[in-house]
Order: structure tokens, then sequence, then C-alpha cells
């Protein structure tokens, strides 16, 4: 369903990418990613399609993140580039365009932007409800789950201005403000507006006095449903955390239970944020979170994969973004490492080498040296010394107070001590 909802919206994405992309201009006349009315005849022309489809599978490509307006020029979004290959692209689509179902259809002009964000703020309970209810709903009654939504909105904001200044407590002045009532302005046009926006998106049918959710509509509520129970279910209680303080909140989980709490974590917060969040969190001088921001981006899946690709440039994450990247890609975790140059493995392991000697016991670090890619340990510390990481000099001290080998211990001592003093 997604895919037949969104195919006219890809298959203009498709020839903006082709037509529009960088070092071409003219997508845009206003600056606010409409297209000129030059681009969408020739694209109409080319496509086979009216002037008017044209726009309006622009607007679903843009609002469906398959395509992104940068000044004059249009690019792919990686929805578009992982369409062919990645179903879950093609629903995460499909789920942006229905989040900005209220941006689908242009909202009654004689109504005031107050009672239309009201309507808006109310039609996830409107969704659930009808998701709860799985089958047709007469709009009756949806109307008046509306009216009381609305009231509860208007109720909690209690929109009866303060001023100290002000008399103290007693008739209200006249023309004072006081609270909205529901029916100053008829919500029942709003609803049909909502409602025909939401099937325009294809999230439900709406007609014969009655809506009634798609099953994508329905599959897409329940989700969401679903998240708001995973994020009130927080096993450790680090979801209102920083993802730093998350993370550390996680370190001493098991495996599976630290992703329960990574998923409640972003089920809270959406997902751009939460990705910036993890990377820069990654990006501190502690090895441990720097791991396990890595850990909690695999969850994310998909959608972090433009982020992660854009900091294969920095050296301290490269290695993780590359491991994160072939796993994304389908290669085995076990063989994943194979992604990796030497110089790269050898960085990553003194990186892990920080976070056990910060974070773990003494056999943990010497176990760590059976997990180099150097076959001895003289080679390994020749590479370690010359791959230049900050931590070096710290964890071969650590390193060799650890090893109950007196000799290599040495070896690894005289080697920290070169890597201090500079020498060879």
């Amino acid at each position: 369903m997604a895919r037949s909802g969104l195919a006219g919206a890809a298959r203009v994405a498709r020839w903006a990418d082709a037509a529009l992309g960088p070092g071409r201009t003219g997508a845009t006349a206003d600056g606010k990613a409409t297209l000129s009315t030059s681009t969408a005849e020739r694209a109409a022309a080319e496509l086979g399609l009216t002037v008017a489809e044209v726009r309006a599978d622009w607007d679903t490509a843009r609002l469906a993140g398959l395509i992104e307006v940068h000044g004059d020029s249009a690019r792919p979004g990686w929805r578009l580039r992982a369409w062919d290959r990645d179903d879950s692209a093609v629903l995460r689509g499909w789920v942006a365009l229905f989040d900005a179902w209220s941006l689908a259809c242009p909202e009654p002009a004689e109504h005031e932007a107050a009672a239309v964000a009201e309507v808006v703020s109310a039609m996830p309970q409107v969704l659930s409800f009808l998701q709860l209810s799985a089958g047709p709903v007469p709009v009756e009654q949806l109307l008046d789950l509306l009216q009381q939504r609305v009231t509860e909105l208007r109720t909690a904001r209690c929109e009866v201005p303060y001023d100290p200044q002000l008399e103290p407590a007693g008739p209200p002045a006249p023309g004072a403000a006081e609270p909205a009532e529901t029916d100053d302005a008829p919500l029942a046009p709003l609803l049909d507006w909502a409602l025909g926006a939401l099937a325009s998106v294809g999230a439900l049918t709406y007609g014969d006095g009655q809506a009634t959710l798609t099953p994508l509509g329905s599959w897409a509520v329940w989700v969401k449903l679903e998240q708001i129970c995973v994020a009130a279910q927080s096993p450790a209680g680090n979801i209102e955390q920083a993802a730093e303080d998350m993370l550390r909140g996680c370190a001493q989980l098991r495996p599976n239970a630290a992703r329960a709490e990574y998923r409640a974590w972003l089920a809270a917060r959406p997902v751009g944020s939460a990705v910036t969040e993890l990377l820069a969190a990654a990006r501190g001088e502690d090895a441990l979170l720097r791991g396990l921001a890595f850990e909690a981006l695999r969850v994310v899946g998909a959608p972090a994969e433009p982020d992660v690709r854009a900091v294969l440039d920095e050296p301290a994450l490269r290695p993780y973004a590359l491991l994160w990247l072939a796993e994304h890609d389908g290669v085995d975790p076990e063989d994943a490492h194979e992604v990796l140059t030497r110089e790269e493995a050898t960085w990553l392991w003194v990186d892990t080498a920080a976070a056990v000697a910060d974070h773990g016991e003494a056999p943990m670090l010497v176990r760590h040296l059976e997990a180099a890619v150097q076959p001895t340990v003289p080679a390994l510390l020749d590479e370690v010394r010359a791959v230049g990481h900050p931590r070096t000099v710290q964890v071969l001290v650590a390193l060799a107070a650890a090893h109950p080998d007196p000799a290599l211990a040495k070896a690894v001592r005289r080697a920290a001590f070169q890597v201090h003093t500079g020498g060879s």
C-alpha cells in the first residue's frame, strides 16, 4: 500500500534527481521549494502528467522525505536511495507523510489558526479511537470525541490572562477574557478537513458519514501507540536523560536489556535529534560511550545512515562507522571487521582497550590482547605506537600492570615509555 500510494511521488523525485540535481538550477522560483512554472511544465511533458499532478506529487515527495530542496537544486533523500531494496525506507517515507497530514491539504481559510492547531493536537486521540474501534465509526461520534478533547486542551491551557497588578478576586470586569468555550467555533468543518486530509494521504477512508482506518493507517497508529508504551516502560529509567547519561546508565546492563533501553529512549524523541545526540556522545573522551553510542545507532537502523556516513572523515569515529555501515549493508557482524584497514583495526583495538581500562577489570584487558589483528605482541606494540591514538600511553601502562607475564609486561612498559617520550 505504501509503495502504491507513493509511486507517483517516487517517480517525480527520481525525475528531479536527474533533472535538478547539483550543478543544475531551476527547481524553485520562490525559495520555498515550490516548483517553478517552467520546471513543472517540463516535468509534466517528460512524465506524461498534468502540471497539477506534478505539483501534487512533488509536494508529497517532499513531505515523505524522498526529495530535499536546497536553494535552486534538488537532491534525493536517503529514502529514495534505499527505495527499491529496503521496505522499511518505504514505510518510513509513508509515516513521514502521515505525520505531515495537516500540510497535505490546506486548512479552511475562514477558521482561525488557533482553532486549526487545536484540532491538529486533538487528532491523535481521534485516530487512536478509530484504531481501537477496528471498523467504520460514525462522524458524529468522532465529532463528539473531538469536542471533548478540544475542551480538555482549552481547560489545561486555562485561557485567563493573569496580571498581579489587577484587583484581587471578584467578578470579571466587562470585556475581560474568559475561558474559551468549545462551541466558540464550530468544529464540524475542521473535522471534515482533518478526515479529508488523512484520507488524501491514505490513512483512512471517509464517506457516507463515517470514517475507517485503512490497514496502513491502522498499522501506523498501532506503531505509535506501541512506541508510547515502550517509552513508558523504560527498564532502567533513563528515558529522560541526555544521550551521554543514558549510555552511561546502560553500561552495566546486559546486551538485551541495553537494547530495550535504547528503544525506549529513541521512542521518546525525534529520530534526527536522537542520532545527533548519540554521535555527539560518541565524540567525547569516554571510549566506552563511543561503542555504546554505535550500539544504540544499530537500533535506529536505516534513518541513521546519512549521519553515520557523514562521520567517516573523523578518525575517532571512522572504524565504528565503517563497521556500522557494513552491518547495515548485510555483512555478517563476525565478518564486518574485514572492511577495516590494518591501521583502522589497530585504532579500534586501542580505543576498545581504553574503554576496558577505564571501566573493566584487569583480566578483561589481558584477554583483549586476543582481539588484536597482529599475530604477535611485538607486532601489536609496533603498530599501536604508529597509529597515534591519544590514549595509547594509558592503555599500555594499564596492560603492563595487568599482565601476569613479567617479560611481556616489561616490553609493554617500554613501549609506553617510548610513546610518552616520542622515541621509536
